[in-house]
């Protein structure tokens, strides 16, 4: 079995779907795994590390696709990338198929079986699959770094000679995992820092990071769905809810925003009235920008200035960290490649909880039922 991992296409993308150490692993196990030249360069994994791990090097994306029985990638294909694929292959990656309908339907018509990574169900034996995390980690550190970089004040409180200097005040919104790696980045630069989800339950998870828990009583009792991510607010509930942020943000120095609802645009929770009552000087790191944005004033992927406020609205920080973000990427592809893969065959079973999960598209159809979904309702819309 051939396992093809191509040069990712995407603008600023600089991580690669497998790095060397993880194609030696495959070929240990009997698997061929075939790297388009270059493919690892962003990364800084130069062809002969692959070359020495055992892979072999192809020269163009054309020939990789013509020999490929399973194809890895980090970003979701192109239509054209997708009409180059062979009938029939697998192809693993991102591929936000909740709001890429266009590209799940060319998929299907195309017979390729796909397996969406952000699809990986959050269960325990799927824990080294999740490349949601894995990626939301990096996201978390770096977006602090981007706020200490641009504000114009220490983090951490220091005594000198010539006075004291308190620290940074800091407001992470949204608790999960890159909102909680935010929040521990902003202690270990020495931040004062909170955090706020309508989860009241991470309310421990925030405090065991040294951080304190901001609470608002939005009057709704489960905002909690069966995944574990947030629920979607009422009309009612979001306005109060941007109110009482707005109220709330104007103590702090940075706000880092994380908040996402999976498949729908994130929930505007910092507005641009709230934004002109902050602190001048004050920053917004907005990392739900690629998905619409917690900020109403972010644009994606610019810096912009607003009322005295820097507002980042990075919408791909893990690709400005490749080295770490390949390495954990590829260990999260080949430990879901070990689920689909038995004695160097395919072997998919749809009855078991991830594989289910994961999979887009199957036999000429869209079989994820949520996609399905997603993909009726554009068709009417």
């Amino acid at each position: 079995m051939k396992i093809a991992v191509p040069r990712e296409t995407a603008p600023g993308e600089r991580r690669v779907a497998l790095t060397p150490d993880a194609a030696a692993a495959l070929v240990k196990g009997g698997l061929d795994v075939l790297v388009e030249t270059g493919a690892g360069e962003g990364a800084f994994h130069a062809d002969p590390a692959f070359d020495k791990a055992g892979a072999r090097i192809v020269a163009d994306a054309e020939t990789l696709y013509g020999q490929a029985d399973v194809v890895l990638k980090v970003q979701k294909p192109s239509l054209e990338e997708a009409d180059g694929l062979r009938e029939g292959v697998v192809l693993v990656a991102f591929l936000q198929a909740l709001t890429s309908p266009e590209l799940v339907q060319r998929l299907a018509a195309r017979r390729i079986t796909s397996f969406g990574m952000e699809g990986i169900p959050r269960i325990s034996r799927a824990q080294k699959m999740d490349a949601l995390s894995s990626q939301a980690n990096i996201a978390g550190y770096k977006g602090v770094l981007l706020a200490a970089e641009s504000l114009a004040k220490f983090f951490p409180m220091m005594m000198t000679a010539a006075g004291t200097v308190f620290a940074a005040r800091v407001l992470v919104i949204g608790a999960g995992v890159a909102g909680l790696q935010a929040i521990a980045t902003a202690r270990r630069l020495g931040a004062q820092v909170w955090g706020y989800d309508v989860r009241a339950a991470v309310k421990e998870q925030v405090e065991s990071l040294g951080a304190k828990f901001l609470e608002l009583d939005l009057g709704i009792a489960d905002a909690e769905d069966k995944g574990g991510y947030a629920r979607a607010l009422s009309a009612e509930a979001a306005r109060r809810q941007q109110d009482m942020l707005a109220e709330k943000t104007k103590e702090f120095d940075v706000v880092v925003t994380t908040a996402l609802v999976p498949g729908r645009t994130a929930p505007r929770l910092v507005t641009k009235e709230t934004v002109a009552g902050m602190r001048p000087g004050s920053v917004i790191v907005d990392l739900a920008a690629e998905a619409g944005g917690n900020c109403e004033l972010t644009e994606p992927d610019q810096v912009i200035v607003r009322h005295d406020v820097t507002i980042h609205g990075p919408t791909n920080l893990p690709a400005t960290m490749p080295v770490h973000a390949s390495q954990l990427y590829a260990r999260n592809v080949t430990e879901l490649l070990r689920e689909l893969v038995k004695d160097a065959a395919l072997a998919l079973d749809f009855d078991d909880e991830i594989i289910k999960g994961a999979c887009v598209t199957h036999g000429g159809e869209v079989v994820n039922d949520a996609v399905k979904a997603a993909v009726a309702a554009r068709k009417t819309a």
